[in-house]
């Protein structure tokens, strides 16, 4: 097995997801594997990582060819700038390549109306792309959302509160990218928005996970390409979500948002809740961005599960367009 960066640069072996089974034993079969990451600076390379071990832990005797990308419209730090510069092939050559499969992250959203997003007409042209290019295409949380709006006129609706946490989601559908999924799986979600599963269903798209909590995991539609949706985001590793909520609760003891950060559900452990709960109540009255210094170390439940669902969906993935480039 190989697994390359773009520039033909090995990577080390996964550290967060378990071993399987060759998906393909033929030594023959080349995959070509684009990512389109338009995660904000915090997790522009956590990203990269967790993909990329993904993949390589996916699969098996097969040779991928992995190229990262970025769209010019996400706004990027000068030293994030210089990592896509010097390691990201441009997106102007994403034709040239003959990507097998592609996976398209969310971004942070700015807060408008989708359209109104200042990356929506570069994401846009990628989904118009991808329909006729590739053979399967992932699209990721805000990605997943611009995609159903862009093609069918799905809108999302506001959460009244940000769903974030490990949600427990059940398979309610046979589908090849589902096989070997048994019982619960653990999905970390994070969002502030959703698409509902009668619109997607009107529309003929094919619900494959949901959650009583968070309602729809994972969901599909055939065009020329198979795309593939996530409202969750199974790629998270274990501290995801401790980065995210670290995240907000500095920018709101820095006063850059209102609300407090809820804690993410079914993730830390009770005694960090009991700090954490206990620690809001003191920020919310101080708030003074030196108090997060304060706070005990954070430790996670033991059965988060990191990884585990998307090493299955993404060895399925493989082995569909395994199959399908011989």
């Amino acid at each position: 097995m190989v697994l390359l960066f773009d520039r033909k640069q090995s990577i080390s072996s996964p550290t967060l997801v378990p071993g399987q089974e060759a998906f393909e034993r033929g030594e023959s079969i080349q995959l070509t594997i684009g990512l389109v990451n338009n995660m904000p600076d915090s997790a522009l390379k956590a990203t990269e990582r967790q993909f990329a071990r993904l993949l390589s832990g996916a699969a098996g005797q097969a040779r991928i060819d992995f190229h990262c990308f970025s769209l010019p419209s996400v706004r990027r730090s000068a030293a994030a700038r210089a990592h896509i510069d010097k390691e990201y092939t441009d997106i102007a050559d994403l034709g040239r390549l003959k990507i097998d499969g592609l996976i398209v992250t969310g971004a942070e959203p700015n807060g408008c109306a989708l359209p109104q997003e200042l990356l929506w007409r570069e994401l846009t042209d990628i989904i118009d792309w991808a329909k006729t290019h590739t053979r399967s295409a992932i699209w990721s949380c805000l990605a997943a959302h611009a995609a159903v709006l862009h093609l069918d006129g799905i809108e999302r609706h506001r959460l009244p509160a940000k769903c974030s946490g490990i949600q427990a989601c059940t398979k309610i559908a046979d589908d090849w990218l589902t096989r070997g999924l048994r019982g619960a799986l653990k999905v970390p979600h994070s969002r502030l928005n959703e698409v509902r599963e009668s619109d997607l269903v009107t529309h003929g798209y094919q619900v494959l996970t949901r959650s009583d909590a968070a309602g729809v995991d994972i969901f599909a539609k055939q065009f020329q390409s198979r795309f593939i949706f996530f409202q969750g985001h199974p790629e998270y590793d274990a501290l995801s979500l401790q980065r995210e909520y670290m995240r907000d609760l500095a920018r709101y003891l820095a006063g850059a948002r209102e609300d407090y950060p809820a804690i993410p559900t079914n993730y830390f452990d009770a005694a960090t809740e009991a700090h954490l709960n206990a620690f809001e109540a003191r920020a919310s009255a101080e708030r003074d961005p030196t108090l997060a210094a304060g706070l005990p170390g954070l430790s996670l439940r033991g059965d988060i599960a990191a990884g585990v669902a998307a090493h299955v969906i993404l060895r399925n993935w493989l082995a569909f367009l395994g199959r399908r480039s011989g």
